[in-house]
């Protein structure tokens, strides 16, 4: 045999502690045909520095979708069908770098995904540039060994071949037809070199991960043995590895042959498609009154071929919509008949390779009215690759190869729905049948109607009303997730456990908006002391500041005047420029160098936030170009008048001491206490004490301004006015 090997790798990524889906950094590899051996080389790395700790990286594989994951432990939405994914633990300890192989012998073609997370995120909100975080790197490269003339077993043929020794295994593969319904291996004639008993071990079937229904055959003698497949995968490759169990230097020789039992399925004829597809399309046109008579005068003949045959297939065109989003119609109408005699078959289109990062919904709807229902029992089974077309005689609704979805409905539950999360690619079948407990002969009339919805969509309910649905990509592949808000949880954002109520959203919501009319002080002395400019920047900032806040609220207590983006942007700018002209207006610099600085200020300001708004160099570059002008500027006047400036001791005593205290306090609240859980009072807090500190801050009004003086200024009575020219001519 010719093996052939094949490397694929992948750029690394930087890996995220874990809070929702996304932080999930995905890798998507294709495993070609005939295969026989997968390795995986996983390389986990770390930074050197001081804030690198001890690591553990779960990562996670699954073949045919990404791997649904649950590390946080919460409840997934209800009538959802969850296994566990496969996974396995890298520590990064002293060592900066781990290298870890995982190797799978016969893997299944296909698409193949790994995903890799770090432990549950802390919750703690970090200002960008006060800490650098450890930088956990991992990457993800697949190594694969692949046959290139692997025999074919053609069916109903014998082939005789050998294996030379356990440790060159014998590879072969099938071709699965469609409408299988059944296939059968057999092997004969087992001969050894050195005349011992036979033994030799069959495996049939590919590797598939989390879970793996691989069948496994030991023959032992000269006798021969067999094994029986129900339902084997339709339209694909299936691959028979032949293992010698003797000794080392003795061949073995065997005699192989697969036969199918295909399924004679019933459906209706492609015309009466064709007439429904373009009804259903354009509409009744005239000149096609015929079209409804032929079908109602063949429907008879349909179903007397429906009742002879083992399946009757319903056709289903598949709709696209979006992306990761598609629609199935029934061209019969949404209702199918379903039978005792033989399963009702409607195929679920899956295969695009584009399908699997959403959510497949299938409902049912059983109608009461149909027939009389009172024992019967209509079963369903949803399954991937092949369907399950023995309803009748097992309920455990699994195939050859993998465990399908069972449903069930009667008139005292006539609703079902399921929800498969990331769909693997592959045709997916929908199954139905009618199981009554009464007579042969009665049963054989029995009918029932169920209403069928079935369509992928990228969040199930669109992550509810505290949840984000996010469309994720790498490379070019595109999946779903949803983020979660207000406490809630889960892979839909059902999970209540951590949830808010909406008495603590309100409060939340109003902590975070009336702690900005804490600048009302601060306007009014800025009024007060006759610094207008300065007063109206506080006056934006409280206004956007409240809004913004208000907008920004996970719960249902919200309330945008504007998109969010501006009120945000709008919210930044205002803080900044509110910390930039107050230390500025605490320099005592002269009036037009001011605001020339204000609007120079002002400017460049927004320019670093349309850049980087969380940057913290955005706040603290121009906080202290603003503290070096105000301390050259307090050096020149102190220098000037030969005494510290201030010179008053209790304008530091009762002003500034206490406005930098404040200052420092909320600094700290800022970057260092703020966390998800509580972040809406510290936040609150950071807001009080920024305004405190603002009112404290500004510097007393000039000397030679009066103060606002109203009865001068507005005047609404009599005066008794001077004759100025008079006395300037008087004669004394």
């Amino acid at each position: 045999s010719l093996y052939v090997s094949e490397y694929f790798s992948q750029s690394a990524q930087k890996l995220s502690f874990y809070s929702w889906y996304g932080n999930a950094k995905l890798f998507h590899f294709h495993v070609p045909e005939d295969t026989v051996l997968l390795r995986w080389l996983l390389q986990a790395s770390r930074g050197k520095g001081p804030e690198c700790t001890t690591m553990e990286i779960t990562v996670h594989f699954r073949h045919g979708a990404p791997p649904v994951i649950n590390p946080l432990g919460t409840r997934f939405p209800a009538n959802a069908t969850v296994r566990p994914s496969y996974n396995i633990s890298i520590t990064l300890s002293s060592a900066v770098q781990n290298t870890t192989f995982v190797n799978v012998t016969t893997p299944a073609a296909g698409d193949w995904f790994i995903a890799a997370h770090l432990p549950e995120a802390a919750g703690r909100i970090e200002v960008k540039g006060f800490s650098t975080p450890c930088p956990y790197m991992f990457q993800a490269d697949m190594f694969v060994l692949r046959l290139t003339d692997m025999p074919v077993l053609e069916p109903g043929v014998p082939m005789a071949h050998a294996v030379v020794s356990p440790a060159k295994p014998l590879h072969v593969k099938v071709f699965v037809p469609k409408h299988a319904a059944g296939m059968r291996f057999q092997l004969r004639s087992c001969v050894t070199s050195d005349q011992r008993a036979c033994a030799v071990r069959v495996l049939l079937g590919s590797i598939t991960l989390p879970q793996s229904f691989q069948k496994i055959l030991t023959c032992t003698g000269n006798t021969n043995c067999s094994l029986a497949l129900d339902s084997p995968p339709w339209e694909k490759w299936l691959q028979i590895m032949v293992e010698s169990l003797g000794t080392a230097n003795a061949s073995v020789s065997v005699e192989m042959l697969a036969s199918f039992t295909v399924c004679r399925p019933g459906s209706t004829s492609s015309f009466l498609n064709f007439i429904s597809l373009n009804q259903s399309q354009a509409g009744a046109r005239p000149g096609a009154a015929g079209g409804p008579a032929l079908a109602a005068g063949q429907a008879p003949h349909n179903v007397s071929s429906q009742r002879s045959s083992c399946l009757q297939s319903q056709p289903v065109v598949r709709e696209d919509l979006d992306v990761v989003s598609v629609r199935y119609r029934l061209l019969n109408g949404p209702s199918v008949p379903v039978n005792p005699l033989s399963p009702t078959l409607l195929l679920l289109n899956l295969n695009t390779g584009m399908d699997s990062g959403g959510s497949l919904v299938v409902n049912l709807l059983l109608n009461k009215t149909s027939v009389s229902l009172a024992n019967d029992t209509v079963v369903a089974c949803v399954s991937a690759a092949s369907p399950v077309l023995s309803l009748n005689a097992t309920r455990n609704c699994s195939t050859a190869f993998s465990q399908g979805y069972p449903l069930s409905l009667s008139t005292s539950s006539p609703e079902a729905m399921l929800i498969v999360l990331y769909p693997q690619t592959d045709d997916w079948f929908l199954s139905l049948q009618l199981l009554c407990p009464r007579g042969q002969g009665e049963c054989s009339t029995a009918e029932a109607k169920v209403t069928v919805f079935a369509y992928l969509t990228p969040c199930f309910n669109d992550c509810g009303p505290y949840g984000q649905c996010s469309l994720l990509r790498r490379h070019g592949y595109l999946y779903a997730g949803c983020s979660c808000k207000a406490g809630w949880g889960g892979w839909s954002c059902t999970d209540d456990t951590k949830a808010q109520s909406v008495g603590a959203q309100n409060l939340a919501t109003l902590l975070l908006t009336l702690s900005n009319l804490m600048f009302l002080p601060a306007i009014a002395v800025a009024v007060y002391r006759y610094y207008l400019v300065e007063a109206s920047v506080y006056t934006y900032t409280m206004f956007f500041s409240t809004f913004y806040h208000a907008c920004d609220q996970p719960g249902v207590a919200v309330m945008c005047i504007m998109d969010y983006d501006t009120l945000q942007y709008c919210d930044f700018l205002g803080s900044v420029v509110s910390i930039w002209v107050t230390i500025l207006c605490m320099a005592r610099v002269k009036k037009v160098l001011k605001y020339v600085l204000f609007i120079l200020g002002t400017l460049l300001i927004a320019m670093s936030l349309q850049l980087d708004r969380r940057g913290v160099w955005n706040m603290m570059g121009p906080c202290l170009f603003a503290l070096v002008i105000m301390v050259a500027a307090w050096v020149h006047h102190g220098a000037k008048r030969r005494h510290c400036y201030p010179s008053s001791w209790k304008r530091w005593v009762f002003y500034l001491l206490p406005g930098i205290t404040l200052a420092f306090i909320a600094i700290s609240v800022y970057a260092f206490m703020e966390t998800n859980e509580n972040y809406y009072y510290t936040h609150s807090i950071w807001h009080v004490l920024v305004a405190c500190s603002v009112a404290f801050l500004l510097p007393p009004r000039d000397k030679h301004k009066k103060p606002w003086a109203w009865s001068q200024k507005l005047t609404c009575r009599y005066q008794i006015c001077q004759n100025d020219r008079e006395e300037l001519y008087a004669v004394t």
